[in-house]
């Protein structure tokens, strides 16, 4: 299967179900946040509300693109996931899925809601510096732009779901003057229809983005494993044809040539420099193979395509680069792609990127089955933190849809930015928002929080060394 022996197509299969089961576990561990408020209020009984997420979780990895997918893959540089040695990379992906997988069941069997989001990019930051340390350049094997941004995103996004949650409760109290709405839950008693039915709407809402967005961590989870088990076969989308690669080239180039001829400085002329050589290697094999990339040359279309563009993007930041605006955009353009503008080919624009940037269909399927799957399961614990446990009043109609109204915007927008952010982080953090606007700090229960902050403090540097001395562990094994 895909060239590889016996022993590790096995391998890979156990690979690919581990990746799987960890977005299993994220469907109860994450989803549950979506599925709180609809059930601690009665609006729906437990098993239709799990139904109702798990639907809109499938929905959401469908419709959700793979922007947030390719962030995950490009954390970990794919030179660093690469090896001779299959083993190595094997052990690589099994050290990040069982730190993953472990830390995951552990906080959500203490009913703590920690983010899967954290957990993923802790592992695969911990093997990065696990393998950048074997191969003697501590620090290189991990993509610290892309890192840098995620980390952000996970920082900033807890802050908006607070703040605005509770300028939303605010709000609410100011222009409807219903006291239904803000009145805790009666036990076994439904709410009034419209209280419901917003209610229904929010947490379908959370659902949908919570899929488009944490589901795509599993497309890039399963992505990182078949590139690099199997990189002849998944290191560039095979239906692509690399023909469709010629115009955007041609603009890369003209784009160069004009860089060479500016003062840089010693640092950006060598990386221009090394652009120009990639993309010359890049247009040769495209020339030679343009109906379809041999297997055995699929990894160095990926490499040449993934160091030009590196390498370009590196030199814009510093902003010597003399382009204007146009010229800027043209580039983007000619890097990433896009729906419908220059270089119309089959009614897309095709940019260097368009190659590697891809997921197969098969793995959104099962990415969805399993995160709708997992939602169906294990929802109890996380339900109750969210609705008794942050507040030291229970969780109210208005707080809950105001907090999961907050979370569905918010997560959405960070998908359509490609930044990955946790459901939980930011719905919790908007519940916590929520408390505060209706009777201060005092309103929070302490030893709630200080759980959440104490695993949101640890689980990066726990899951970091984890992935990090498994991978050694596992490499050692292997020989």
């Amino acid at each position: 299967m895909f060239g590889l022996d016996t022993w590790y197509t096995i391998l890979l299969l156990l690979c690919i179900l581990c990746a799987c089961a960890f977005e299993f576990i994220n469907g109860f561990h994450d989803t549950a946040n979506a599925v709180a408020t609809v059930i601690y209020t009665n609006s729906l009984r437990p098993s239709v509300a799990v139904v109702l997420s798990a639907t809109m979780n499938s929905i959401g990895v469908f419709l959700g693109g793979i922007t947030v997918a390719m962030v995950i893959v490009n954390l970990l540089p794919i030179e660093a996931l690469i090896d001779q040695n299959t083993w190595h990379s094997i052990s690589m992906v099994l050290a990040l899925l069982i730190t993953a997988i472990g830390w995951n069941l552990g906080t959500w069997y203490f009913g703590i809601p920690c983010s899967s989001s954290h957990t993923l990019i802790g592992s695969i930051l911990g093997v990065g510096l696990s393998f950048s340390y074997i191969s003697g350049n501590f620090g290189s094997g991990v993509n610290w732009g892309k890192a840098q941004e995620i980390g952000l995103s996970l920082l900033i996004s807890p802050a908006i779901g607070f703040f605005l949650s509770a300028m939303l409760v605010l709000i609410l109290r100011s222009l409807v003057k219903n006291p239904k709405l803000y009145k805790e839950p009666e036990p076994g008693k439904k709410p009034p229809a419209w209280i419901r039915g917003l209610l229904i709407l929010t947490c379908s809402g959370v659902s949908f983005s919570h899929g488009s967005n944490d589901g795509q961590k599993g497309v890039g989870l399963i992505m990182l494993i078949l590139i690099g088990i199997a990189p002849a076969y998944f290191a560039i989308d095979n239906s692509f044809k690399p023909e469709k690669l010629l115009p955007p080239i041609a603009k890369v180039e003209q784009t160069l040539g004009k860089l060479q001829s500016q003062n840089l400085g010693d640092e950006n002329n060598k990386k221009i420099e090394k652009a120009t050589l990639k993309l010359a290697e890049l247009k040769d094999l495209v020339i030679s193979n343009g109906a379809a990339i041999p297997k055995d040359k699929a990894f160095s279309v990926r490499t040449d395509i993934l160091l030009v563009c590196s390498n370009i993007e590196k030199v814009l930041k510093t902003g010597v680069a003399k382009l204007d605006s146009k010229e800027k955009a043209e580039l983007k353009l000619a890097i990433d792609g896009k729906e419908g503008s220059i270089f119309i080919l089959n009614d897309q624009v095709i940019g260097l990127k368009s190659a590697t940037s891809y997921s197969p269909i098969w793995v959104i399927v099962i990415i969805s089955l399993s995160l709708g799957l997992g939602t169906m399961v294990g929802w109890k614990r996380i339900v109750i933190t969210i609705g008794e446990k942050i507040g030291k009043s229970h969780l109210t109609y208005a707080q809950g849809a105001s907090a999961e109204l907050v979370a569905a915007t918010t997560i959405q927008m960070a998908s359509s930015l490609g930044l990955p952010v946790s459901t939980t982080q930011v719905l919790t953090g908007g519940i916590a928002g929520t408390m505060t606007a209706s009777g201060g700090m005092k309103n929070l229960q302490g030893s709630t929080l200080r759980n959440i902050g104490i695993a949101w403090l640890l689980t990066l540097p726990v899951t970091v060394v984890v992935s990090g001395l498994l991978f050694l562990l596992l490499r050692a094994f292997g020989g």
